[in-house]
């Protein structure tokens, strides 16, 4: 039986997320996965991603994982997504007006032109680089400190309609969302598996996570 399945429709960074899980649960049975039979009989699933928002959901619609994340989660097994893996959980992005997977109410925005920090220096988008995050009290949290930073790349951003969703908001300079849980479903907008000890620790505690 596969432990963990990382979920592969085609698009992400998945050599690097499957090098960390490894590393923070060397013992495991780690499949990168496309197969609808494998994640679904996986005891956890991560459901990473990157690039644009059609694209994802053309490939992940194709290869019918719509059906098996829905499927997951709502059986209730750890499941955490990462970066795009956040984003098509929610109802409509406005990168390439598309429709996305729907598990929770909201749209996904694109940051807005011309942003300044305090000092008046202008932003860029995507949002790229290191970033705090300051989150509330969740299991994923556990042994990270508040404002500890992990590494964003993105230019768009969740706006879940359940304020009860949200785990976690960054700034720029507006705060953002950047993670939502409920349930056994935790999901994150910046990139654990590139966060150095703090998205390791993140990491290690999805992986003795046992939601109720």
């Amino acid at each position: 039986m596969v432990d963990i399945a990382i979920v592969d429709y085609g698009m992400g960074n998945l050599r690097s997320v499957q090098q960390a899980v490894r590393k923070v649960a060397p013992q495991a049975n780690i499949a990168v996965t496309g197969e609808a039979g494998v994640i679904a009989a996986a005891g956890r699933v991560v459901f990473p991603g990157q690039g644009a928002a059609p694209d994802c959901m053309r490939e992940i619609r194709s290869r019918g994982l719509d059906k098996v994340i829905a499927d997951v989660v709502g059986e209730g097994k750890p499941f955490l997504g990462i970066c795009m893996g956040l984003q098509v959980l929610f109802e409509h992005s406005e990168e390439g007006d598309t429709p996305c997977l729907g598990l929770f109410a909201g749209p996904v925005k694109r940051f807005a032109s011309g942003l300044q920090d305090a000092q008046g220096n202008k932003l860029k988008v995507p949002h790229m680089g290191w970033n705090q995050v300051h989150h509330g009290k969740h299991a994923l949290w556990d042994g990270i400190a508040q404002d500890a930073r992990f590494y964003f790349v993105h230019s768009y951003y969740v706006q879940p309609r359940d304020a009860g969703l949200v785990q976690a908001t960054s700034d720029y300079p507006q705060p953002f969302v950047c993670a939502v849980a409920r349930d056994n479903l935790f999901a994150v907008q910046f990139h654990p598996e590139k966060s150095a000890a703090a998205g390791l620790r993140l990491l290690q505690n999805f992986i003795n996570w046992n939601p109720v």
